[in-house]
């Protein structure tokens, strides 16, 4: 990253923060171990986390496939749901019997 092998990438925080040059939005990571994790972030439109995403993924396979071993991907749970009765008896009621 840091020798501008991702041409449309950028870095600022001494490596920690990575933006795109198109879309908005950016990257908080840090490396730990040869696992790199990061926090897609994109506050000025949410919703637009997965343009960047796209692209650093598309970016990443490009360039550096023979290296990567996985790419794990995970999703915050909802808040408004947190605080609801569990998935699992949700789900249960919706598929009751009918009379």
């Amino acid at each position: 990253m840091r020798s501008g092998a991702l041409q449309t990438f950028s870095t600022s925080k001494r490596g920690r923060k990575v933006s795109h040059a198109k879309y908005p939005g950016w990257m908080n990571w840090s490396i730990s171990d040869g696992v790199i994790t990061c926090e897609v972030l994109s506050p000025r439109k949410p919703g637009d986390e997965w343009k960047l995403l796209h692209a650093f993924l598309g970016r990443l396979a490009a360039r550096f496939a023979q290296s990567i071993v996985a790419i794990n991907i995970q999703f915050p749970k909802p808040e408004a749901l947190e605080n609801d009765a569990p998935i699992k008896g949700r789900i249960a009621r919706k598929g009751g019997r009918r009379k």
